[in-house]
């Protein structure tokens, strides 16, 4: 009798490890997973849109460069904070079930990162210019800007750069995804 409780309490153990790395049985479909990250990065991809349209316009309007500062460093704030929100609606899909589905699900949290953190780093360089002078101050802001888009286009994230056939096939079928 006591042989099977041992071996009841190792199932158990067992089972839990899988659980929690998630790298057994219960892993969404390629499909379901698609499906979620897409709900996931939707609102993250229209409200950085309309972050930088916002930025856009606040360069061309007739500003202070302590107006514009505040402005900007408070949308790269937003930025940075809806870049985490998808990150984390990202994570909650746990990984698919594909083959390198780990793999897969940490490069899309990295990439999130990725931009989380250029646009900390956009927000801090702007905080940090100095608004006396306008010519150098928005000098400033278009090196800034320019940093930005770099970090941005180096981690883009596009769902068609995923190499499972399973998940690519997801992503281009999934009514979420369109």
């Amino acid at each position: 009798m006591r042989a099977v409780g041992g071996r009841w309490l190792v199932a158990a153990v067992v089972a839990g490890w899988c659980a929690a790395l998630s790298g057994c049985a219960g892993d969404p479909s390629a499909t379901a997973w698609a499906a979620s990250v897409c709900q996931a990065l939707a609102p993250w991809r229209t409200e950085i849109g309309a972050l930088t349209q916002r930025a856009q316009e606040q360069m061309k309007a007739a500003t202070t460069p302590a107006q514009a500062k505040e402005n900007l460093v408070r949308m790269f704030s937003e930025a940075s904070a809806a870049s985490e929100r998808a990150r984390a609606a990202v994570t909650r899909a746990g990984v698919p079930d594909v083959d390198q589905g780990q793999a897969v699900a940490l490069r899309f949290d990295r990439t999130l990162l990725r931009m989380r953190d250029a646009y900390d780093a956009a927000r801090r360089e702007i905080d940090g210019l100095n608004t006396a002078a306008a010519d150098p101050f928005y000098d400033g802001v278009a090196v800034a800007v320019s940093t930005l888009r770099r970090e941005y286009d180096a981690g883009a994230m596009l769902t068609a750069r995923v190499e499972s056939p399973e998940l690519k096939e997801a992503f281009d079928t999934a009514p979420q995804c369109r």
